[in-house]
């Protein structure tokens, strides 16, 4: 019997980078295996940002090993280049020159021949639905057709491993969506994607394992869907006119451990029977005469999650407020 023995496309152990006294990444653990997106999560100067840029090579570790492709980042730079691919947050292409030019450029600067090159140009304006505006110079694109022409360009000469930093950062919806259609093409052809993103829905849709950073270091990893539940169950959300009754709903269903979020004058409550609990916590509501403005019955969200691990604005008020 003969065993298939699949090396990860990105492992890293204990990843660090220091600037000075500054610890930018801190003990990094990752790993991405071909065929899956690996979501980097974390607010502005969390870490994502240096971590990419270390395992681009565009940067040296300070601490730990990283590996891309089985090649390591510091050792063997040259080697780790031909298995990546980079799209970063701003388009790096020629306003000047048309998406077939473009294109055409950069495969032969990849060693293409002119066939072949033309051959990819052809493939690649028509996956990413820009053919009609092949020979339009690029300044006159929509945000939506200028980031779909710069993924289209990390794919020139298939690569492996595929890095975007924050691909649909300014896209209108409906660009954001075809963003993703295009990913997860990508992504079932067997390329595995580091993807950094502000838009934790994005990474919910696309992402199969995700890490949340802070201040440089890991502060949860899971699938989408253990880090929800990390959070809690479903929550009955209601909504009042004030603080005042805010503070007498929560008397009222103390029972059930209301949390407080007295800025959206709102509290919530476990709801492990879904409706049933919501429908009793306005009985309860409504017998105390107390004014419901709004009420609904949801899952955490990743935003949830997102804030609870990072110590954001929510978390933070729930803390403080809880009675």
């Amino acid at each position: 019997m003969t065993y298939t023995v699949r090396t990860p496309a990105i492992l890293t152990d204990g990843l660090g980078r220091s600037f000075g006294n500054t610890e930018a990444l801190s003990g990094l653990d990752l790993t991405v295996e071909p065929g899956t997106v690996l979501g980097l999560l974390g607010h502005n100067g969390a870490g994502k940002t240096t971590a990419v840029r270390i395992l681009t090579t565009l940067l040296a570790p300070t601490a730990g090993h990283a590996l891309v492709g089985g090649h390591d980042v510091v050792r063997e730079p040259g080697a780790v280049r031909e298995q990546i691919a980079l799209a970063g947050q701003q388009a790096s292409l020629d306003e000047r020159l048309s998406s077939r030019e473009n294109l055409m450029l950069l495969g032969r600067l990849q060693r293409l021949s002119k066939g072949d090159a033309i051959a990819r140009t052809r493939t690649l304006l028509d996956r990413f639905g820009i053919e009609h505006a092949a020979d339009r110079q690029v300044g006159t694109y929509s945000g939506g057709m200028r980031r779909r022409l710069d993924l289209a360009a990390c794919l020139v000469v298939p690569r492996p491993v595929i890095f975007l930093d924050e691909p649909t950062t300014g896209l209108d919806p409906a660009s954001r969506i075809e963003m993703w259609e295009a990913i997860a093409a990508l992504v079932a052809e067997g390329t595995a994607v580091l993807l950094t993103t502000q838009y934790l829905d994005e990474a919910d849709y696309l992402a199969d394992e995700i890490v949340v950073l802070s201040g440089g270091r890991t502060v949860a990893a899971g699938t989408p869907a253990e880090l929800k539940a990390r959070v809690g169950d479903r929550r009955v959300h209601v909504s009042l006119p004030d603080d005042d009754g805010l503070q007498a709903a929560a008397q009222v269903l103390d029972r059930l451990g209301p949390e407080l979020n007295l800025r959206a004058h709102r509290l919530s409550v476990p709801a492990p029977e879904g409706a049933r609990d919501l429908q009793g916590a306005l009985d309860a509501l409504d017998d105390a005469g107390i004014a419901v403005e709004e009420a609904a019955l949801s899952r955490p969200t990743l935003d949830d999650a997102f804030f609870v691990f990072t110590g954001g604005p929510d978390h933070h008020v729930l803390e403080e407020a809880t009675p």
